[in-house]
C-alpha cells in the first residue's frame, strides 16, 4: 500500500503474517511500501530503502500512529514485542505516544542523575570552591573512578539504598585499605548531600554509613628517641654519599620542611640577607618534573594552601652558602644528579638507611619523623608557645581547637620563630659537639632573650 489511507483500510489480516524473508528482501520503490503483519503492525518501506516498523491504532475513535523502530536492528520478533506493549496502552485508553515519550524522558532523567553525573558535579563544585588544590583533586577524581564509580556509578542515586552505597567502602576494607574506605565514604556522603541539596533525593542515605567499617589502627611516622639525637647528627654529618643529600637531610633537620616544600624550592624564594624563605602556596611547573608546582601545604587534607614563612638559622644560611656553591645556576636548590631535576622523594630516607636506619613504620627514623623532634624538643624546651610552634611547622588547628584556630590565624609569631629557629640550630651544634643528649628545658644559650619570650608568651 502507499499511503496511510490505503494503510487504514486492509483486508483482513492475521496477526504475525510476515516473515523474516519476506522483510529482508522487500524492495523500495518510488513511493512508500507498506507490508502488512497484522493487528495494525506494518513494515513501511522507504523510496531510499529504509525500513520502520510502524503501529497504527484507534484510539477514542480517532486514528494513530507510532514509530516503533528500524529494520534489522529492531527485528520482527521485537516489533512484535512492542506492538503488544503499545496495544495495551491502547486498550486502557492510554496514547502509546505518550507513553514513549514519558519513557524517554525517564530514561533521559535516570542517564543524567546516575551516581557518576552527579559525583562529576559534586566535584566539580568542589573544585571551583577554592577549598581543593588541584593535586587532591586530582587524587580524589583518581579514587572515585578506581573505587566507587565501577560498583555503583551507572545507577540513579534516586535508586539507591545505604547498603547500595556500602558496597564500594566494603570492597576497600576488605583489601585492608581502611584509610581509603573511610575516604570513600565521605567522598559519598558528600555526593548524596549535593543529590539532596539539587534536588535529586530527600535524603542522604550515605549519613548511615557512619560506623559501617572498623577504625583502623594509626601508625605514626618513625621518629627517633630526643636522647638519641646526638648519635643521629653524628651518622648524618660522617655521610660519605652524594654532598646535597647530606645537606638536604640537615636542612630537614634544620628547618623541619616536609619534601615537596624543600625538593622543589628555587634560590629566589629564599632572603639570605634577612634569613628568610617564603614558601609559596604553588610554584611554577617545571616541564617533565613531576609534582614540581607543589609549594607550601597548609590547613586539612586537600585544602589550599597560602605561602608559608620559615626564618633561617645562621646555621641554615652556611648550609645555603654551600648549596649555592653546589647548585647555584640550578633551577632547583636541591639539584641531584641531573641537571635541573631535584632530589628524589626518598633521598633523604635512602641516606638514613645508609647509615643504619630502618625507615619503615614501626622502625627508626624517616624524614616526616624529624618533624616529631622537632616539636618534642621545642615543648620540651618549656620557652616556646605552642601557637608558634606550629605556626612554624605548617600546622593547622588540632582536633577540638577549630575556634581557636579560627581567631588565632593572623598571629604570626615572627619575632619568637625567629628565635626559636637560631635556639633549635644551636641546640643541635651544642648536642654534636658534646657527643651527648643534653636536655631541652637545661639548654639556654641566648638566655635573656628567650625569658623574654617566655614571659611574653
Amino acid at each position: 500500500m502507499a499511503s496511510w489511507q490505503g494503510a487504514m483500510m486492509p483486508k483482513k489480516i492475521q496477526p504475525g503474517s510476515l516473515e523474516h524473508l519476506q522483510c529482508v528482501h522487500a524492495e523500495a520503490s518510488d513511493k512508500e511500501t507498506y507490508l502488512n503483519d497484522g493487528a495494525g503492525l506494518w513494515l513501511v518501506v522507504h523510496s531510499n530503502g529504509a525500513k520502520r516498523w510502524q503501529y497504527q491504532f484507534v484510539l477514542h475513535g480517532k486514528r494513530g500512529k507510532i514509530w516503533l523502530g528500524y529494520f534489522p536492528t529492531l527485528s520482527l520478533a521485537d516489533a512484535r514485542k512492542e506492538l503488544e506493549q503499545a496495544a495495551v496502552a491502547v486498550k486502557s485508553g492510554k496514547d502509546p505516544r505518550t507513553e514513549r515519550a514519558a519513557e524517554k524522558l525517564a530514561a533521559q532523567f535516570t542517564a543524567e542523575n546516575t551516581f557518576t553525573v552527579v559525583g562529576d558535579e559534586w566535584h566539580g563544585k568542589e573544585l571551583a570552591s577554592g577549598t581543593w588544590n588541584p593535586d587532591h583533586a586530582a587524587r580524589v577524581m583518581q579514587r572515585l573512578r578506581d573505587d566507587v564509580y565501577p560498583y555503583i556509578g551507572r545507577l540513579p542515586v534516586d535508586s539507591l539504598k545505604t547498603r547500595d552505597l556500602l558496597v564500594p567502602v566494603q570492597a576497600a576494607a576488605r583489601r585492608g585499605t581502611l584509610d581509603l574506605a573511610d575516604r570513600l565514604r565521605r567522598y559519598i556522603t558528600g555526593i548524596m548531600r549535593h543529590a539532596v541539596q539539587t534536588g535529586r533525593i530527600e535524603t542522604n542515605p550515605a549519613l548511615d554509613l557512619v560506623g559501617a567499617i572498623p577504625k583502623g589502627k594509626t601508625v605514626h611516622r618513625p621518629a627517633l628517641s630526643l636522647p638519641r639525637l646526638p648519635e643521629l647528627l653524628a651518622r648524618i654529618a660522617g655521610y660519605e654519599g652524594l654532598a646535597v643529600k647530606r645537606l638536604a637531610a640537615q636542612f630537614a633537620l634544620l628547618t623541619g620542611a616536609r619534601s615537596s616544600e624543600f625538593r622543589f624550592a628555587r634560590w629566589d624564594e629564599f632572603d639570605l640577607i634577612q634569613g628568610i624563605w617564603t614558601i609559596p602556596a604553588g610554584r611554577e611547573e617545571v616541564e617533565g618534573v613531576r609534582y614540581s608546582k607543589r609549594g607550601e601545604k597548609n590547613g586539612k587534607q586537600g585544602t589550599a594552601s597560602r605561602e608559608r614563612v620559615v626564618y633561617l638559622a645562621r646555621q641554615t644560611l652556611a648550609l645555603l652558602h654551600e648549596l649555592h656553591a653546589l647548585n647555584g645556576r640550578s633551577v632547583f636548590v636541591f639539584q641531584g644528579q641531573r641537571r635541573d631535576v631535584p632530589l628524589s622523594e626518598n633521598a633523604v630516607n635512602d641516606l638514613l638507611r645508609d647509615v643504619g636506619y630502618n625507615t619503615k613504620p614501626g622502625g627508626d627514623v624517616c624524614l616526616h619523623g624529624f618533624r616529631s623532634m622537632i616539636v618534642s624538643s621545642l615543648r620540651e624546651s618549656g620557652v616556646f608557645p605552642h601557637d608558634a610552634i606550629k605556626v612554624h611547622i605548617g600546622h593547622g588547628a588540632e582536633a577540638g581547637e577549630e575556634v581557636h584556630g579560627i581567631y588565632a590565624r593572623l598571629a604570626e609569631h615572627r619575632k619568637t620563630r625567629r628565635v626559636m629557629l637560631q635556639w633549635w640550630a644551636d641546640y643541635l651544634d651544642a648536642l654534636q659537639a658534646a657527643g651527648h643528649y643534653i636536655e631541652p628545658c637545661d639548654f639556654n644559650p641566648n638566655k635573656a632573650e628567650v625569658l623574654t619570650l617566655h614571659k611574653a608568651a
